[in-house]
């Protein structure tokens, strides 16, 4: 059996031995790997009729259309104002869970990535001042 022709040959893997015959079987298996990948993509490219797919987005993007509401915008200005969720929520008599929820919701509808990201996004927008 013949040693797989990517493999080192002897001891030191830096020293790879590979012949002549072995440098035309490689190429040969690429070429003939290369041919099969192309003719599968021809037929892959020629049943296709061309036609588009009308895309309908799901119900978790059409929140992120949605504008926050006047609770969540209030909750924005105190996170800009540099409160942390349990100073929110003492602030408008809310549990830290229900601020914790305003908070996932802005996040969300401003396509924001931290809450940093939402301020500023509030600020671009006008909706806190």
């Amino acid at each position: 059996m013949r040693p797989h022709p990517l493999k080192p040959v002897g001891a030191c893997a830096d020293t790879t031995l590979v012949d002549a015959a072995e440098r035309k079987e490689i190429l040969n298996r690429y070429r003939d790997h290369s041919r099969r990948f192309e003719a599968a993509a021809a037929r892959r490219n020629s049943n296709r009729t061309g036609a588009v797919i009308p895309f309908t987005p799901p119900p978790a993007l059409r929140e992120l259309e949605q504008e926050p509401t006047a609770r969540e915008i209030q909750v924005l200005q105190l996170v800009a104002d540099g409160l942390v969720n349990r100073e929110i929520g003492q602030q408008l008599f809310l549990s830290e869970e229900t601020v914790k929820s305003h908070v996932r919701h802005l996040l969300a509808k401003l396509q924001a990535r931290s809450r940093a990201h939402a301020v500023a996004v509030g600020f671009r927008r006008g909706l806190i001042a």
